[in-house]
């Protein structure tokens, strides 16, 4: 099952994806169809509709760095024994057709394609198979940073929950649909150029022993975002390094789950 959230007149509304139709669903989000929703005779072209982030109000966004062999090379930096995280804000989220602001603070917005996953089920202190269980499904997160900002101290905080810089969706895609997500190809593209490429088959820590690690910390629910980390390719680790401006178009895609398509603008807020 491929749930999307679209934004309309009266709020948001989760949908089934049918091929190029989306089938509007009698629930608010797609969290929440998740956990059963009837049909509605209601319905609207996918490439019509108004894509919000597909977990539009989240309690958690947590995120992974250092998580691709490739990426930490690439960052010089030394294979970690457990994982790092880093938290988001929900208002950071966005849609996977939104723009992505520039802000006028930041001169170093780099691009993170990254494999996502939401929580379907409340979980504590789990074990490999309740880890496995409480997966809900599967999406597409671009971990959009300032980096000017991510590297004024030790926490990254301040360079990763920039306003409505984070695009999430465009579906969440049920573990069945694309076997766990074990090795899926991941690309991301700016103006057309492939920057990144990997397989999350090279994820060091899995989605599983994220939710173990996690959850023995704090109670995880459903609509919980994890985000995974991201591979090399990214802008700061290119010689000479190389950042997003106005005008420039990110492309990021995963097979089975489908694509972010974001316009890079000016920032006016």
């Amino acid at each position: 099952m491929r749930l999307v959230t679209i934004r309309t007149a009266d709020g948001t509304r989760a949908g089934r994806l049918d091929d190029d139709t989306v089938v509007l669903l009698d629930a608010p989000d797609a969290v929440a169809a998740l956990r059963g929703a009837s049909e509605t005779s209601e319905s609207v072209a996918f490439a019509d509709a108004d894509l919000a982030p597909v977990v539009p109000r989240p309690s958690k966004v947590i995120c992974l760095g250092l998580n691709y062999r490739s990426h930490i090379e690439e960052m010089g930096a030394e294979l970690p024994k457990h994982p790092t995280l880093f938290a988001k804000f929900a208002s950071a989220l966005c849609g996977a057709r939104d723009p992505i602001p520039i802000p006028e603070a930041s001169s170093a917005v780099d691009w993170e394609g990254e494999l996502a996953f939401v929580i379907g089920r409340s979980v504590r202190h789990a074990t490999a198979d309740e880890a496995a269980a409480a997966v809900g499904g599967y999406t597409i997160c671009n971990d959009v940073s300032m980096r000017d900002w991510q590297w004024r101290t030790s926490e990254w905080l301040q360079g990763k929950t920039w306003e409505a810089s984070t695009p999430l969706g465009p579906a969440i895609v049920t573990p069945d649909e694309v076997d766990g997500a074990q090795d899926l190809a991941l690309r991301c593209e700016v103006d057309g150029e492939t920057m990144q490429e990997a397989r999350t088959s090279d994820l060091l820590f899995k989605p599983v022993d994220i939710v173990q690690y996690v959850s023995t910390i704090l109670a995880l629910e459903p609509g919980d975002v994890f985000s995974t980390g991201t591979p090399d390719g990214v802008g700061a680790g290119m010689q000479p390094p190389r950042f997003l401006r106005p005008g420039h178009v990110v492309r990021t895609s995963i097979e089975g789950l489908g694509e972010l398509v974001n316009e890079c603008v000016t920032a006016t807020a």
